[in-house]
């Protein structure tokens, strides 16, 4: 039964494949669905070690290895082999997805044995730590949560911060108010879902409006993204209207990949839809899964939009082929949308998103499947867009932010991209929609959920902090 359901699911990646790809044909990558921890013992293991440290050859774990030291470098030599050093080539033994797998597996393999995934965070530092441009402090704002998924700020300074199990906290001068603010929508907290993004309408200080994304529950044990605004009076949410909400026969078990992002552009919203797991969905424009969509801030689909009036199309859809874009920023300088989105294992990705451009997820990913088989033997293909940047191995890239505020002055419009696993803090430059430039900031404070720009100019971010501790919000203040 397990093979027959994973022949169903390449056919109907082939079929996504042939549609979108004009008839370029995807490799057939069954030959038993063969992953790669079992392929590298299978074929390399008595060559280059079970550890991949070397025997009768050098090392993998080694930057210089003769392999070159690029994804495509050493995907050439896996299939065509080098004969002058008596390794053979596995072009006609594996097929272009098991050694697009391997390749993952061997980036994978190193950088986790010079850089293992942090499992707890470190205490904020002490003084002035020095970057290339500012130096700066790390302070704490406040510590309170368990998952601070998400937080804005209302026009007086107070702060608005999401609980993933499903509360919304109002702070103010670094103090929690006593009671969650009360009537907030029921929730689905199951794996990755939950309460998670907020949103302050730019013109709050008129209308009163905040949104929020969350998994809302359906039939049974089932949920999917929604987008709701409300107002807050005396502590209590009231005059609840649904943005977007997904067909109820689109609701899943499947408690990942919600996407729930939002940014504001003018009279527009922006949001981002995960693919939920479900294969194909992000191809599929009649879903909302894997997608980057664009309404008015009251829900209504902006006319321009790039699928309106297709029947086959939900007319909110900006882009699509993500997988799971839980980062979403707008460059005011430039306009530029930028996305990042979780791959699967590889295959993080940062992508500029343009209307009706199509991303490429499942037809092309740096990535594999969590078990280790092969998802796609191409990276890219024509037709789709390819990502400014991809990491691989998976940093669980997740909130992008552009800093607007003047405290860092030479930080100012400049990307700053955030990451789970590797607890890691980037800044970024950009030019053209390209990346010129990347610093790391810091890493080892905390899974980064979302940063943010405050009132007072400076950077702030919410860390969740792995194992028994409770989440905070920091700020970053210069210290030049």
């Amino acid at each position: 039964m397990r093979r027959y359901l994973r022949h169903v699911r390449h056919l109907v990646f082939l079929s996504f494949a042939t549609s979108v790809l004009g008839g370029a044909e995807i490799p057939d990558t069954e030959k038993g669905v063969r992953g790669a921890e079992q392929l590298y013992p299978m074929f390399c293991a008595s060559c280059h070690g079970d550890d991949l440290r070397g025997g009768k050859v050098a090392s993998l774990l080694d930057p210089g290895r003769r392999a070159g030291d690029s994804d495509e470098a050493l995907f050439r030599t896996i299939r065509d082999g080098l004969p002058r050093s008596g390794m053979p080539a596995f072009g006609a033994t594996l097929d272009d997805a098991e050694i697009r797998s391997l390749v993952v597996f061997i980036r994978e393999t190193a950088l986790r044995t010079k850089e293992p995934v942090p499992r707890h965070a470190e205490p904020l530092p002490d003084g002035v730590r020095k970057g290339e441009l500012h130096s700066w402090r790390a302070e704490l704002v406040v510590e309170a949560f368990d998952v601070p998924w998400g937080f804005d700020f209302l026009p007086d300074g107070r702060m608005l911060v999401t609980d993933r199990v499903g509360t919304l906290h109002l702070v103010d001068g670094g103090r929690v108010a006593p009671e969650p603010i009360r009537g907030t929508p029921r929730v689905w907290v199951r794996d990755e879902g939950g309460l998670m993004a907020v949103a302050v309408d730019p013109e709050h200080a008129e209308n009163g409006w905040i949104y929020l994304t969350f998994a809302d529950p359906g039939d049974g044990d089932t949920g999917n993204t929604k987008i709701v605004r409300g107002r807050i009076r005396d502590g209590e949410w009231t005059d609840e209207e649904t943005i977007f909400a997904a067909p109820r026969e689109s609701y899943t078990n499947r408690g990942m990949n919600f996407g729930s992002r939002l940014v504001f552009d003018g009279p527009y919203l922006f949001f981002t839809f995960g693919e939920r797991g479900e294969v194909g969905q992000a191809q599929d424009l009649s879903r909302p899964n894997g997608k980057v969509h664009r309404v008015f801030r009251d829900g209504r689909v902006p006319p321009d939009n790039p699928f309106v009036g297709r029947p086959d199309a939900l007319g909110s859809i900006w882009s699509y082929g993500h997988r799971n874009p839980q980062g979403l920023a707008r460059d005011p300088a430039t306009g530029d949308l930028w996305e990042s989105e979780h791959g699967p294992r590889g295959g993080d990705e940062l992508n500029r998103v343009m209307p009706g451009r199509n991303y490429g997820w499942p037809l092309v990913t740096h990535g594999m499947n969590y078990d280790g088989t092969p998802i796609s033997p191409r990276t890219g293909a024509p037709g789709l867009e390819p990502p400014v940047l991809h990491w691989t191995p998976s940093i669980a890239v997740s909130p992008l932010h552009v800093y607007t505020g003047d405290a860092f002055p030479r930080w100012k419009h400049q990307l700053f991209v955030g990451s789970l696993a590797q607890q890691k803090l980037f800044r970024m430059e950009t030019k053209d929609g390209r990346v010129t430039h990347v610093e790391l900031v810091f890493e080892k404070l905390g899974r980064i959920r979302d940063i943010k720009t405050g009132p007072d100019g400076l950077p702030y971010l919410a860390l969740e902090i792995p194992g028994p501790h409770p989440g905070r919000i920091i700020r970053l203040a210069p210290a030049d």
